[in-house]
């Protein structure tokens, strides 16, 4: 939850807010967004008061870091007195008789008292006047204003970028407040009340202490009881709008939290007779509340003396005179604690301040207008649930709550499931388009009773994604379901629980998603198996590994395919003697052409998006004997430095154009600008030739993107709903129209969405929508052939004007290509392929038919962009994520099938999801 926390006593300090920094931690370790704004300095007694007329101003307050005791509390090393200095550019402030950080009124001299003495880090945390500049520090905002104020502060104007505030506490109070004559008047409740007003859940939280030493583990352990109290209300709010806030009060004892936590009514009372203001002498201007003694005298619970205090007349005349003169006197706070712990004693039990008194939690329900709400629950006690190091903001609903207490008679606050939620969802995708669809499928196919939806700690983020499963799950034999990022996924507790966790990734999966292994994985497979279609459905690769552009030819020294490419390309292109013994140790990838020899045919391999073909027009014959190929980074993604080139000059120009003059030459918003240094491995492949062109569509290129679900160890399926992604431009073969020094233009051959540079990208709308191809940077409108063009950059592939048999038949060769591929990655590469049983993974496999409708293996992605899909087709997304929870979650949540077989929905009946289980093999992982 993001949690705002207020309260009246004002920043931490051990003379007047000693508990405020301990529950912000305690709330921080259970996962929580803790937002804080207080009051500057004391307010306590000041109910829910807005101060009129008053220009509200914030400082800054910086607590001690994670390492250093919780700020406000004494410690045995403590001096006397001591003095909390801050030390900084703008205010030095220091009040050594109250240790309060936050007394900016000093006087020169001591500031100048101040200079050059050695500042000690301080105890209690510092207090600024501007907010830091340094991202990530920790600061909480003090307003001169009231706890009432602090709450629209902090709602409204700070802290907005940490999103909406689920809860507000006010608290923790220093000292109890129970009764109605307590809670009349305080600021704590103020806050809470103000929050209620404002429409937002709210928790008064007040420590009621005896002594005013004060054990810091007694005070954690009111801590950590307050978050229980707090995390327990949350999740078993009413949702009938029947109560507002809740008034909680937690005794300071040794055995608080064996303690019961009750729901009770809130006593009323009254003062007894006489004043609560004691006259002092009028002739000292001024003087400061002395807060130490108001609560020296709260702290006396069994006060022997009960009369009122002495000299509390009225100050009207005597000696009968009809108007007397009025003597000038000052008066000071003094409120008659004896007169509540008196009318406590003399009640019946079972309101709060009883409760508090036997050393128990007190619940009070309440609505904003000063009723008190729910009264069926007074005499009830709150059911906990177990104790966690931390939450996801919604505390799972348990069948049994655990505490440390005996059991009662009194029924639970509300009826719960008659069944405890099977598995725990982690389910966060982090990808704004896909997340939505994941949670529907959840939602559509999975009982409601049979999981409970909970979200990431408030820590975690993209700079810091690493979470810990066994933090947050209340018990260990609790299942849980993770579908997150990779980097976010707790492999180590999968594998030490591969009965009770099922996440959405394989930890070692590099044989397939990295362009050369998976060239190796194709060549071990076909070695061992010569009948398998992968022999003929994926072009064997050329990899090399470069760190700067002039060890080229070093790297080239046995790729010797493509060495024997370029020195026929060079012959044909006429420079065969103008190459010397650069030609000679060049190396490229050589195109795809059912003319080819198979020999040359393997030396294709893993490709991106991006796909060439030729033209069918009669060009020179010089051109038809150019070999074309494709550079790519292989461990690169979204299209990132891919290259088409015939001959070592542009080989080695491609490289030469990655290597930096100098850093300042860096151009950090190009997307594609990558060095040679930073991605090391690359790929050669040869270009597929000719493609499969529609003349319908414009004759553009097209490659078929492929969804693939992999589960445990191991089943494969493939979603037949594929889609078709169309180059930005019609196709022309690279070098139909002469040797271009520039290369081809990569817009009529790359299929892949992320890099069509005349199809540029409408972020604005943030759903891969395109400009048609020809836009102008004036903003002048293309033709209505090239806006038509751009609209069906992603179609169905199921809807192109395809012959049905040419359809079925690529379908079922991309099936087969698929189940070869996963079988040949787990058994001929298995130490870079691990299939686990506790796991499951989705990948994106793109195809490029050629002319003869044989589809080419290109890729293998991992986590797959699934918004190249875009807007319009998220409905293939959705029916394939369907298809995954049916496949992989729904065994693991609700009781499994007997048998695999018996789990797979493929067969085309009533519950047919579209995915075809392609492969099923037994890798003796259990």
């Amino acid at each position: 939850m993001h949690i705002l926390v207020v309260n009246d006593d004002g920043p931490p300090s051990p003379h007047s807010s000693p508990y405020v920094h301990s529950l912000v931690r305690e709330l921080q370790a259970h996962g929580h967004t803790v937002s804080v704004c207080l009051p500057h300095t004391q307010r306590s007694w000041i109910g829910k008061a807005h101060i009129i007329g008053q220009t509200v101003k914030p400082l800054y307050y910086r607590p001690p870091p994670p390492s250093a005791p919780a700020a406000g509390l004494m410690h045995e090393d403590d001096e006397e007195g001591e003095s909390a200095t801050i030390t900084t550019t703008t205010t030095t402030t220091t009040n050594n008789n109250t240790n309060n950080t936050n007394n900016t009124n000093n006087t020169p001299e001591q500031k100048q008292g101040q200079q050059g003495k050695l500042q000690q880090p301080p105890r209690h945390g510092t207090t600024h006047a501007r907010p830091s500049t340094r991202p990530g520090t920790e600061e909480w905002i003090l307003v001169d204003g009231t706890p009432a104020s602090c709450v629209q502060i902090g709602l409204y104007h700070f802290f907005r970028d940490r999103g909406p505030v689920d809860l507000v506490v006010s608290g923790p109070n220093y000292g109890r407040n129970t009764t109605a004559v307590f809670a009349l008047s305080s600021g704590t409740l103020g806050g809470a009340l103000e929050a209620a007003v404002c429409r937002h859940r709210a928790v008064a939280l007040s420590y009621a202490f005896f002594t005013r030493n004060h054990d810091t583990s007694i005070i954690e352990k009111a801590s950590r009881q307050s978050v229980r109290v707090i995390e327990a209300l949350v999740r078993d709010w009413p949702d009938d709008g029947s109560v507002d806030l809740y008034s909680v009060n937690v005794p300071l004892l040794e055995g608080l939290e064996e303690g019961k936590v009750l729901f009770t009514p809130m006593l009323q009372n009254y003062w007894g007779s006489g004043s609560c203001f004691t006259e002092v002498d009028g002739s000292v201007d001024g003087e400061d509340e002395d807060e130490e003694r108001i609560r020296e005298d709260e702290g006396q619970v069994e006060e022997d003396n009960l009369d009122g205090p002495g000299g509390a007349g009225g100050g009207g005349g005597g000696g009968g005179c009809r108007a007397a003169c009025h003597t000038h006197k000052h008066f000071k706070w003094s409120p008659r604690f004896a007169d509540v712990y008196k009318s406590v004693d003399e009640a019946p039990p079972g309101n709060d301040g009883w409760a508090v008194k036997e050393g128990h939690t007190s619940v009070t329900p309440l609505k904003a207008n000063f009723f008190q709400a729910a009264t069926e629950l007074h005499g009830k006690e709150l059911q906990l649930g177990v104790s966690r190091r931390s939450t996801f903001g919604v505390v799972p609903k348990l069948e049994e709550a655990t505490s440390a207490h005996p059991a009662q008679d009194h029924l639970p606050v509300r009826t719960q499931a008659a069944t405890q939620p099977r598995v725990y969802a982690l389910i966060d995708y982090d990808d704004e388009y896909v997340q939505p669809l994941i949670l529907s499928a959840v939602k559509s196919l999975l009982p409601p009773e049979s999981y409970t939806l909970v979200r990431p700690p408030s820590s975690w983020s993209k700079s810091a994604p690493e979470i810990r499963l066994g933090d947050l799950i209340p018990t260990r034999d609790a299942k849980v379901l993770q579908i997150m990022p990779y980097e976010s996924i707790d492999f180590d507790y999968a594998s030490t629980h591969p009965d009770t966790c099922l996440v959405n990734s394989y930890m070692i999966r590099k044989a397939l998603i990295r362009k050369h292994f998976l060239s190796a994985t194709v060549d071990n497979w076909v070695a061992k198996h010569p009948d398998s279609v992968l022999k003929t459905h994926v072009k064997r690769s050329e990899a090399f590994e470069v760190d700067y552009a002039e060890f080229l030819d070093d790297a080239l020294v046995e790729a010797f395919d493509l060495r024997e490419s370029l020195e026929r390309n060079a012959a044909a292109l006429g420079c065969a003697g103008s190459g010397g013994d650069d030609v000679a140790e060049s190396v490229a990838e050589r195109g795809d052409d059912s003319t080819v020899p198979t020999a040359a045919a393997a030396t294709a391999g893993t490709a991106t998006t991006i796909t060439n073909t030729t033209t069918a027009e009669t060009g020179e014959q010089k051109d038809d004997r150019i070999e074309w190929w494709i550079l790519k980074p292989s461990m690169s993604d979204r299209g990132q430095g891919i290259r088409l080139f015939s001959t070592m000059e542009q080989l080695q120009g491609i490289f030469d154009e990655w290597e930096p003059e100098s850093s300042d030459d860096e151009d950090e918003d190009d997307r594609d600008h990558i060095m040679t240094s930073h991605l090391r491995h690359f790929v050669a492949q040869p270009y597929i030739h000719p493609p499969l062109l529609l003349p319908e569509l414009g004759n553009r290129k097209f490659h078929i993107r492929v969804y693939v679900l992999c589960v445990g160890s191991m089943r494969v399926y493939v979603y037949r709903d594929m889609l078709a992604l169309f180059a930005a431009k019609p196709y022309r073969a690279p070098g139909s129209s002469g040797p271009d020094p520039n290369g081809p233009d990569l817009d009529a051959h790359l299929t892949n969405t992320c890099l069509q540079t005349s199809a540029a990208t409408n972020n604005n709308n943030n759903n891969n929508t395109t400009i048609a191809p020809g836009n102008h940077k004036d903003g002048s409108t293309p033709s209505a052939s090239a806006a038509a063009a751009a609209a069906d950059l992603v179609l169905r592939f199921g809807t192109l004007p395809l012959d049905p048999d040419r359809s079925a038949s690529i379908v079922a060769q991309i099936c087969a290509v698929t189940g070869d591929l996963f079988e040949a990655a787990a058994r001929a590469m298995p130490v870079h392929f691990q299939p686990a049983p506790h796991a499951f993974e989705v990948y994106g496999l793109d195809f490029l038919p050629d002319a003869q409708g044989r589809p080419w293996l290109l890729e293998v992605n991992a986590f797959p962009d699934f918004r190249q899909t875009g807007p319009d087709l998220a409905g293939v997304v959705a029916g394939f994520w369907k298809g995954v929870v049916r496949s992989a979650v729904v065994p693991f949540v609700v009781n499994p099938p007997a048998t695999a077989a018996a789990a797979a929905t493929y067969d085309g009946g009533d519950d047919d999801d579209g995915m075809v289980l392609v492969r099923e093999v037994d890798l003796g992982k259990r």
